[in-house]
Order: C-alpha cells, then sequence, then structure tokens
C-alpha cells in the first residue's frame, strides 16, 4: 500500500483540489499587489481594501466559480509585490496583460464590470497590455 506522501496519492489531491477549485476553467486570472511585506507603491491599508473588495464583488458575482450557465471562471491571486511600486495597488489581468493602476473599490468596479464581464479595458487606470502569446492546446493536465 502506498504511502500518503506516495506521488500518486499527492497527484490524486492536486488535481481533486485543482478541480474544486475550478482551476480548469479559469478564463482570466487577476493579480493584486497587496498585504506587502514592505509597502512601497500604496499603504497596506489601502491595498488590503482593494483585496477584501475583490475577492468580495468576484463572489458576489459569481465569477469566482464556474456554473452551468457560464462555465468559466475568474482566479484571483493576493501578490505581495508585482514590482511597479507606484500608484498603487498595481493590478494585473492574464491571459489579457492587461496592467492597471490606483486600484480602489470604485475602480475594481469598472474593472470587473467593463473588462472581466464585458471585455473592454479600463482605458483610464490601464498602463501596460502586454497580452500572453497564444499558446497551442494548453488546456491538457500535465
Amino acid at each position: 500500500m502506498p504511502s500518503s506522501d506516495s506521488p500518486s496519492l499527492a497527484s490524486d489531491s492536486l488535481l481533486a483540489c485543482s478541480k474544486a477549485l475550478g482551476l480548469p476553467h479559469i478564463q482570466r486570472h487577476v493579480f493584486l499587489c497587496a498585504d506587502q511585506t514592505l509597502p512601497k507603491c500604496c499603504s497596506k491599508e489601502k491595498s488590503l481594501v482593494a483585496w477584501n473588495y475583490l475577492k468580495q464583488r468576484l463572489k458576489q458575482l459569481g465569477l469566482d466559480t464556474p456554473t452551468a450557465d457560464r462555465p468559466s471562471c475568474v482566479f484571483r491571486t493576493k501578490a505581495n509585490c508585482l514590482r511597479v511600486c507606484q500608484q498603487g495597488p498595481i493590478l494585473v489581468v492574464y491571459p489579457d496583460g492587461v496592467w492597471y493602476h490606483s486600484v480602489n473599490p470604485e475602480i475594481l468596479e469598472r474593472i470587473i464590470g467593463e473588462h472581466l464581464v464585458g471585455n473592454q479595458i479600463v482605458q483610464e487606470y490601464a498602463f501596460l497590455v502586454h497580452p500572453l502569446p497564444p499558446l497551442e492546446d494548453s488546456t491538457e493536465a500535465i
């Protein structure tokens, strides 16, 4: 019998976790500079307000998990630092490669509604657009 540390059990556990989180259905992944160890782009408090709003709003709108009506989802990650140490909090949306500055709840509401739902970049706050290049059939698990 394999031990609980075996690669097979670890793989099964990771696969189950990834399915529970909806990872195979991610349409976009949002990274927000928040809860920084050494805050530079904005105060830690300001970044946490934005982070908490992002989490709450994605959940309220049902964008954080796939559904029968919408089989894709938006995944979010709190990044300690995105290395753009000015006009923060900084947020980046992948695979679109859109970088936003000065993100607060009001601006997040626009990014969520206009960009994540409506597929339109919020130009007033976007300072860089550099999409990831498409990959050939990258949807399969390893």
